[in-house]
């Protein structure tokens, strides 16, 4: 295990307070296995984990990899496992924890680009699998069309599940994708539902077929991390319970 310790004199932080962040470091190009590297960072009640970590890039090593952007939850860029759970580094405050340890890994069931920073391609093809867009009738759009009314009652069908953001989180903390990798995954599933629910979509029976799959839907064992880690309140579980309820015919 590696150490770095100390405070940068130069931090735009000013809380007394301190942490030790530990980073787990892995490049699979060369490195046999994880190892952490830990650090002393200033920390004041609103300072995030991804703040924290951009501190170490900072002034501590450069060469620290994290995936981010907007900082504000909503591009979906900094999932990653914070003291044992899947979340959004951005969106998780280091006083929130309550814990004078952090320590930062990558998602599970993601491949590892490097450090913190994991390769996305099964997550964009599981979603784009499930054509998560609205399908309509050749026949239904003209000219005339301008757009298709919903009622309230018909929006809360699916509104929620209209949230997802793609961070992973979900997959991340699914029991089924660690040992299946073929899996779709409660994400793609979830998104599947949302569009079978939405009344002005009419792409149900192609979506259908492609989850009723010995990989798709009848893999999920319904364990519920999915719903408990996602950073919008989304809940997949439930998503994936009403989309069997098409697949039995219990709901059209």
């Amino acid at each position: 295990m590696a150490l770095t310790s100390g405070l940068a004199e130069n931090s735009p932080l000013s809380s007394f307070q301190l942490i030790t962040l530990r980073i787990a470091r892995y490049n699979p190009e060369h490195d046999s296995a994880k190892t952490f590297m830990e650090f002393q960072i200033q920390y004041e009640k609103w300072t995030t984990v991804l703040e924290a970590i951009l501190e170490v890039k900072k002034y501590f090593d450069h060469s620290v990899a994290v995936r981010y952007s907007c900082r504000q939850a909503t591009c979906g860029s900094c999932g990653m496992i914070i003291n044992g759970k899947p979340r959004l580094a951005c969106f998780t405050k280091i006083s929130e924890l309550n814990s004078n340890i952090i320590t930062v890994e990558p998602m599970n069931n993601f491949p590892i680009i490097r450090d913190l920073a994991v390769k996305f391609e099964r997550l964009f093809d599981t979603h784009h699998k499930i054509k998560p867009y609205l399908i309509h009738d050749d026949n239904e759009i003209t000219k005339d069309t301008k757009e298709f009314l919903q009622s309230p009652e018909e929006l809360e069908q699916y509104i929620q599940f209209s949230n997802c953001i793609k961070c992973g989180l979900c997959n991340s903390a699914c029991p089924t994708m660690a040992t299946d990798s073929s899996f779709v995954g409660p994400q793609a599933l979830a998104q599947a539902y949302r569009y079978v629910a939405d009344s002005r979509d009419k792409g149900k029976d192609n979506r259908l077929k492609i989850i009723d799959d010995s990989h798709g839907i009848w893999r999920c064992h319904f364990a519920g991390s999915c719903s408990q880690v996602c950073p919008k309140g989304v809940d997949p579980a439930m998503g994936i319970q009403l989309l069997r309820g098409y697949m039995l015919g219990f709901r059209s």
